[in-house]
């Protein structure tokens, strides 16, 4: 029996100087479930942006956006039920105070299977500003999705979601009829059929539509919608592109539906309405971002891509039904497999970087060389080597903005890839076309799909689902030797990882395929027999049908060689060639006082892609000094699979420059580190602990007495650290000891910053330490107040030794942190201070600092400050202007300008991360 449709009734009017709705809807419910309902659920997600405290505005802040958190009453939305009737008697409703997006309705008498019910609500919605979701009322108008109540598809896995900015409403197909008057001098755009007639300043739009399950709606007097006519389906869309001519787009249009139906069936409206905002909440990644004036595609490339992909979402989702929340890899994986299909079929030879490929000094790169379609694999890899990846089976919510928006849908295509090139015989493509027609405007599940396909082939499809699908495994083989035997070789296949899988071997001749041939799932290793047949070379995954997490050893040559892959030196990092030991140069540019600009060139085996093996040497030479200097580091880090560690660090670092004027420093650092893994991928932080031993050796000052302690040593370090950065509150702890020859420590620093609900910022750090024993000569050791010594030569001080200047201004919050410089600023026995900043307006805030110190046959010395503080770009850029301290009033002092002190960050990895925090 074919389920009925619930039906909406909507009369609604549009205020645009409130920015409200004023509606009156009638529901008619029909219980299509398999049992009697004695309450319904209403999703009610207009109400999700009533305050900071509701499920979306947490989804908010950890997606590392503060906006909504900090709006405007004004600004954001709210729903006010003003009654709800059944058969005209008054029904109470329930909303929990702390889910306000979802409603339930209890009912006086439980509704049996197949009846139906009919609601009248009448309510009204604050719409919100665009700026958090993209759907809302804007400078021109509203773009409206997910505007009404909406009754919810209610199962044994699902009782009714939050609105978490997703757009993944769990709804049933249903019929609708609203009318909605707006101004006069507004149009507005659905993806209903729409008519409309002007009363009374009014414009009166009647819109209808059956089988549907989500209404949109442009409301703008600015209207940029363009109508593109095809054979059966009418496409209504702001996603324009002014250089593309109205031919050009009709016959874009129509290669993408035939395109389609060719896979998934016929599209089942004659309106199809995309509206920018959807393609803007999931773009098209790749360099098809860069700015229009370094364009890498043609116009007709990039609109046909864009509007792709938004098409075969629309499509998808209109077909078939499911829980995009729990159950969403099927439907992304379908989008991008899909994509890649298309790009296939009608450009075959476009590149990843397009027209950027053929020009000069770049056309050289492997980058430049591959096809648009291998930025699938390469990001897929990206995250695998990180270990950021996650299951497919992960609920959505439980994603990282990086997987949930990226990686999931790459890798959900590339499976499918991997599926339809394994089973062969277009099985694949069959099998999702009858999977389409058969459930058609029905609730289903990617497990019926899969069973389709296992009842489809006699090969075995277990890794997929119990693997691939299901957990975070890699896949990743290698050929391990090659047995010449005259008229065959032996193949010795060897599986690195605990992954199963079916896996492709090829035979390659001058990068020509001779041969390709499916070998079944190889536990740890397995030798097959291959006859000669003109090919030199043995590869697996040549054509990297199947995503895996290295394929640098994929291949042997079937010659014996010294060295099976010889070495190649590029300039600048690149695609990885899995046929070449690489060697990438990277001009360096650094700086120090006593250098000066430091230019160099960096030998590394670092390319895009993240290896667990890594060295790098770097010589410079300081245009100041004249001296050649440098670095180098090898490190060797270890991902491992189902722990509760993330990564496993060991490793050597060194580099030598000037510590002052004419005198150099060498330091060499062995170490070894483990990241924890974090409770979710979406927690931003971590805890990790660290150890270390430092070996410096300091030319002497000759202008100094020579102290030999503060000239070689080693110190050995054992520490622990946990941060948790989040946006509105910041929390992180450090601890550590310190063991050397003549002394040893303990030290601990607990830092706290917090975003009031006025945007005003608090930041307090307390930090104390002490020395276990200490038979040090000097203060070269010592705790410092405002300015360490930095014995280990682990912060960026651009002047380390300056005592006066520009650069001995420079500030970095460690230890003490004070900023004035006071007559007591060490400590040899134990250090203790407090240090405040509360924010005034913007980036302007007040510190206070307070401390006590003590030193061997003194008292202890009381420390304090106030000050302004200007924080730019927190930790990165920051000024601080002192005002009083134990010094007296600093401002009325000569030379205050030599008392200000400032925070400048110019390590490009750091403001990297201050920048990608919350995407993974």
């Amino acid at each position: 029996m074919v389920a009925q449709h619930h039906k909406i009734e909507i009369n609604a009017v549009l205020n645009t100087t409130t920015h409200t709705l004023q509606i009156q809807q009638y529901t008619t419910f029909i219980n299509n479930s398999v049992s009697p309902m004695d309450t319904l659920v209403f999703y009610n997600w207009a109400n999700a942006y009533k305050d900071k405290h509701s499920p979306l505005a947490k989804r908010f802040i950890s997606d590392y956006s503060k906006s909504f958190h900090f709006a405007k009453n004004r600004d954001r939305g709210h729903v006010e039920i003003h009654s709800i009737t059944i058969n005209d008697s008054l029904q109470p409703w329930f909303i929990h105070p702390e889910i306000p997006d979802i409603l339930k309705l209890p009912l006086k008498k439980a509704l049996g299977i197949r009846d139906s019910i009919r609601i009248k609500t009448v309510y009204s919605v604050k719409l919100p500003k665009n700026k958090y979701s993209k759907y809302g009322f804007h400078k021109y108008g509203y773009d409206l999705k997910y505007w009404y109540l909406a009754p919810a598809l209610t199962d044994a896995r699902n009782i009714g979601m939050s609105n978490l900015n997703m757009d993944d409403m769990y709804v049933d197909y249903m019929d609708y009829s609203i009318d909605i008057s707006i101004p006069a001098n507004y149009d507005l755009h659905s993806n209903l059929q729409s008519s409309h007639y002007f009363f009374n300043n009014y414009k009166n739009y009647r819109l209808r539509g059956t089988c549907k399950t989500d209404i949109e709606m442009a409301i703008s007097t600015q209207s940029k919608f363009e109508t593109i006519t095809t054979e059966k389906v009418v496409l209504l869309t702001n996603l324009n592109s002014n250089q593309l001519s109205p031919l050009v787009k009709e016959k874009i249009v129509q290669t993408q539906l035939d395109f389609l139906q060719q896979y998934l069936g016929d599209y089942p409206h004659k309106k199809l309405f995309i509206n920018r905002v959807t393609y803007d909440k999931n773009p098209v990644y790749g360099w098809n971002q860069l700015p229009s004036f370094l364009a890498p595609f043609s116009d007709s490339f990039e609109w046909d891509i864009k509007l792709f992909k938004v098409l075969t979402k629309k499509y998808i989702d209109q077909l078939i039904l499911v829980n995009k929340r729990n159950d969403y890899w099927l439907i992304d994986g379908l989008q991008t497999y899909l994509m890649i299909k298309y790009v296939e079929k009608y450009y075959p030879d476009q590149k990843i970087l397009g027209k950027l490929s053929n020009v000069w000094g770049i056309r050289k790169f492997n980058l430049a060389k591959a096809k648009f379609n291998d930025k699938y694999p390469f990001v897929y890899q990206f995250s695998a080597r990180k270990n950021l990846d996650q299951a497919l089976t992960t609920p959505a919510d439980s994603l990282s903005t990086f997987n949930r928006k990226i990686v999931g849908k790459y890798k959900a295509g590339l499976g499918l890839r991997y599926v339809d090139e394994y089973l062969g015989d277009s099985i694949v493509p069959q099998e999702i076309a009858a999977f389409f027609k058969e459930n058609f405007s029905k609730k289903t599940t990617s497990s019926l799909f899969l069973k389709r396909l296992e009842k489809r082939t006699d090969k075995d499809l277990s890794s997929f689902s119990n693997y691939y699908l299901n957990t975070s495994k890699k896949i990743d083989y290698t050929i391990e030797s090659v047995q010449d035997l005259g008229d065959s070789l032996a193949v010795t296949i060897k599986n690195k990882r605990d992954f199963k899988a079916p896996v492709l071997l090829y035979g390659i001749q001058d990068k020509s395929i001779k041969f390709k041939k499916w070998l079944p799932s190889i536990d740890s290793s397995a030798t097959v027999y291959v006859k000669k047949n003109g090919f030199n070379k043995l590869s697996l995954n040549y054509e990297y049908l199947y995503p895996e997490y290295n394929n640098r050893d994929n291949w042997k040559s079937t010659r014996s060689k010294l060295l099976n892959r010889p070495i190649q030196f590029k300039l600048f990092k690149d695609l990885e060639n899995p046929y070449y030991n690489q060697i990438f140069l990277n001009p360096q540019l650094d700086y120090n006082y006593y250098d000066g600009a430091l230019l160099g060139v960096s030998f590394s085996n670092k390319s895009l892609l993240n290896k667990e093996f890594n060295y790098t040497i770097t010589p410079t030479y300081g245009i100041r000094s004249g001296q050649i200097n440098g670095s180098f580091s090898v490190v060797y880090k270890y991902l491992p699979q189902n722990s509760k560690i993330q990564r496993f660090t060991i490793g050597t670092t060194g580099n030598r420059y000037q510590y002052a004027p004419n005198l150099r420093y060498s330091r060499l650092s062995n170490f070894a580190s483990i990241l924890f893994k974090r409770k979710s991928y979406r927690d931003v932080g971590g805890s990790a602990i660290m150890a270390s031993y430092v070996s410096v050796n300091k030319q002497a000052d000759p202008n100094n007495p020579i102290v030999k302690e503060i000239n070689k040593y080693g110190v050995l370090n054992i520490g622990y650290s946990y941060t948790k950065p989040e946006i509105i509150k910041d929390v992180r702890l450090y601890s550590g000891f310190q063991f050397a020859k003549n002394f040893s420590k303990f030290s601990i620093d607990a830092r706290y910053r917090k975003l009031t609900n006025t945007n005003r910022q608090l930041d307090f750090r307390w930090y104390a330490g002490a020395f276990i024993h200490n038979n040090t000569a000097s203060d070269f050791f010592s705790f410092a107040l405002d300015r360490p010594s930095d014995y280990l030569f682990q912060y960026g001080y651009l002047g380390r030794s300056e005592i006066s200047g520009f650069f001995s201004q420079q500030y970095i919050t460690t230890e003490g942190g004070f900023k004035s410089k006071l007559n007591t600023p060490f400590a040899n026995q134990w250090i203790s201070t407090f240090n405040t900043s509360i924010g005034l307006w913007r980036w302007i805030e007040i510190y206070n600092d307070v401390g006590f110190i003590k030193n061997k046959g003194s008292k202890i010395y009381f420390a304090h400050e106030n000050g302004i503080r200007l924080n730019f770009i927190h930790e990165i850029l920051e000024v601080y202007f002192p005002i009083h301290s134990n010094l007296g009033w600093e401002m009325q002092a000569a030379h205050y300008n030599s008392k200000i002190r400032f925070v400048l960050t110019i390590q490009p990895q750091k403001i990297i991360s201050f920048f990608r925090r919350g995407f993974y």
